[in-house]
């Protein structure tokens, strides 16, 4: 090779690694630095540690098999040596995140957190020792939203609402929170996509974001960039990367006021069950596109009912605003308060009119207050059941004699979640065998389930009875 292409090399060489360099400033440029946005948030998001009592399964001499036999051979009646003695009590401890939004100590987080908590301690940026006991002023578990107060007598940096409507598909978002225990960890991202349904509740419209989110991280703020919480974190998909969930701040700041000043949630209801409308429905109900809520039954004696709403209306719109599917309308009449007549715009035989109903008062169908003693845990699905009882059947509008399990909570990374089950649920049978107490649940999925692998469980939701899977061995 000459001297002279030996330097033309070089030259070529040293210019090309040249433009990969200005290439690569050029993309670090691009790039946002979140360290000032960081610095601002971090001390106003605060670690959440909560101690709870629950059941705990220890075997004594008396549940050994075989005792009865014992006793009763030397002629003692078994009922009478078995102790008058309460159910034996562990303490179950977990973490989560909140974050303030006021001075003078009110913090957020998820409901999930803290529910059934006998003490919640709140742990700031930098602090030593057991931290802060809190209270609880309020919980809405619909929404999975939590409002509590600490006593202090400093000034608490705080973090505000931004505007969740408002913020853009691929928008950077920032989380801080204390995954598996790990305080003030920050994981960045894009906001992926709004409005998803997890079929979790009712109410179901959350943000998605690739920011790593991780069990602990629940309760925590998502962040613009102008430092705004626009979501809060509240869910994971347990089998995939990089797709984690928050509420979105619209929704969480109406909910978190409301808690504020009476400390519970008041919802508006109609009395209907609605279902999406697709393309060849609204053809056949000559409607111009396919939007809107079908109205698929109306319930005697409720609002709608009384305000002359019948099966096969489309609901269009709710106080001029428009509703384009099924969850829409219920998101819109749960925002409005019990009593209150919005104008809901219907299409009836392809005409449209205007109806004015007043509305009545929405019952939360989550743990439907049940006690926490007369809950049990399914061993193998992840969830929390008890007995239906005539109390818990009209607190969930169920007509008729339904008789089974009603499930009072879903564990977020179970076999029952990512079957789909949902609180407020109620199990009918299991592999078709009619299960009304949680021992005949349990039977079925020890003897049969684990066997197999799977389990088929028929399912009342909401008017509707239908039959769901649930894969066994999963990771809990």
């Amino acid at each position: 090779m000459t001297n002279a292409m030996s330097g033309f090399l070089k030259k070529t060489v040293l210019a090309a690694t040249g433009m990969v360099f200005l290439a690569t400033s050029a993309i670090a440029s691009e790039l946002p630095n979140f360290v000032p946005l960081v610095k601002k948030a971090g001390p106003a998001v605060v670690n959440i540690s909560t101690e709870r009592e629950v059941a705990s399964p220890v075997m004594d001499m008396f549940d050994m098999p075989g005792m009865e036999r014992f006793f009763e051979h030397f002629g003692v009646p078994f009922g009478r040596m078995q102790p008058d003695r309460p159910a034996p009590k562990r303490k179950s401890t977990s973490l989560g995140t909140g974050f303030v939004i006021s001075a003078d100590g009110y913090i957020v987080t998820n409901s999930h957190v803290v529910e059934n908590a006998n003490k919640v301690m709140v742990n700031f940026d930098g602090s030593k020792g057991s931290g802060i006991k809190a209270r609880i002023v309020g919980t809405d578990s619909e929404t999975d939203l939590a409002l509590l107060k600490v006593d202090t007598d400093k000034e608490l940096p705080v973090l505000k609402f931004g505007d969740s409507d408002a913020a853009q598909v691929g928008e950077w978002v920032v989380a801080i929170g204390n995954p598996f225990g790990h305080s003030g960890t920050v994981t960045a991202g894009i906001l992926s996509a709004k409005g998803r349904d997890l079929h979790s509740g009712p109410f179901d419209s959350f943000l998605q974001t690739d920011a790593s989110i991780n069990p602990g991280n629940s309760g925590g703020p998502l962040l613009n960039m102008a430092g705004e919480v626009i979501g809060i974190n509240t869910a994971i998909r347990a089998n995939a990367q990089g797709i984690g969930f928050a509420i979105p701040s619209n929704m969480a700041s109406q909910i978190i006021e409301e808690l504020r000043e009476s400390k519970n949630v008041s919802r508006g209801w109609l009395g209907v069950t609605v279902q999406n409308v697709d393309e060849n429905m609204a053809k056949a109900l000559g409607l111009k596109s396919a939007k809107g809520a079908l109205i698929g039954s109306v319930m005697p004696d409720e609002p709608a009912d009384k305000a002359g709403l019948r099966a096969g209306d489309v609901v269009v719109a709710v106080g001029g605003k428009s509703i384009g599917n099924a969850s829409e309308l219920t998101r819109a009449v749960a925002r409005l308060k019990p009593n209150s007549t919005p104008e809901l715009t219907v299409v009836r035989d392809g005409e449209e009119m205007k109806i004015k109903v007043k509305l009545g008062e929405r019952s939360s169908h989550m743990n439907g207050g049940a006690n926490q003693d007369e809950q049990s845990e399914s061993d193998g699905l992840g969830v929390a059941i008890k007995p239906l009882t005539p109390e818990d059947a009209r607190a969930l509008r169920i007509k008729g004699d339904v008789k089974g399990l009603l499930i009072v909570e879903v564990k977020g990374d179970s076999p029952a979640a990512e079957a789909g089950l949902r609180s407020g649920d109620v199990i009918l049978s299991a592999n078709l065998k009619p299960v009304t107490t949680p021992s005949q649940l349990g039977d079925v999925v020890k003897n049969e389930g684990k066997k197999r692998g799977a389990v088929m469980l028929q399912i009342y939701r909401r008017g509707d009875t239908f039959f769901l899977t649930v894969e066994l061995g999963k990771k809990k």
